[in-house]
């Protein structure tokens, strides 16, 4: 499955009985995305992005914002040092990864982004 074809798919509510992605099948599926990686504990995806400014990293929260809310999905956003955003992802209901991660990374990937 490609980046695009993840991306056109729908996220799709999980219920504290739908089990988290085994580690095995994380990691198949980040093969489908690009620069997002594991966290050490299997349980989150994220990827670091340096933008050219404040003003870039911003907008591109700013872009994150209505295909979140349209997934029903939400990632957890850090910006430090004024331009370092990291976006961490994962599914909250089943304490880890779920198809509607690998989703929502796919959406970010295809956002316009302003990079250092």
């Amino acid at each position: 499955m490609s980046t695009s074809a993840l991306a056109t798919q729908r996220c799709e509510p999980c219920t504290k009985d739908t089990p988290p992605f085994s580690r095995q099948e994380a990691q198949r599926m980040l093969t489908n995305i690009k620069g997002w990686r594991l966290t050490e504990n299997g349980k989150t995806l994220e990827q670091e992005f340096i933008m050219k400014d404040f003003v870039a990293a911003r907008d591109l929260i700013n872009e994150i914002t209505p295909v979140a809310e349209a997934e029903d999905h939400h990632p957890d956003l850090h910006l430090t040092g004024y331009r370092k955003l990291r976006i961490v992802l994962s599914t909250h209901a089943i304490g880890g990864l779920s198809k509607n991660d690998f989703i929502l990374a796919a959406k970010i990937d295809d956002l316009p982004k302003n990079l250092k």
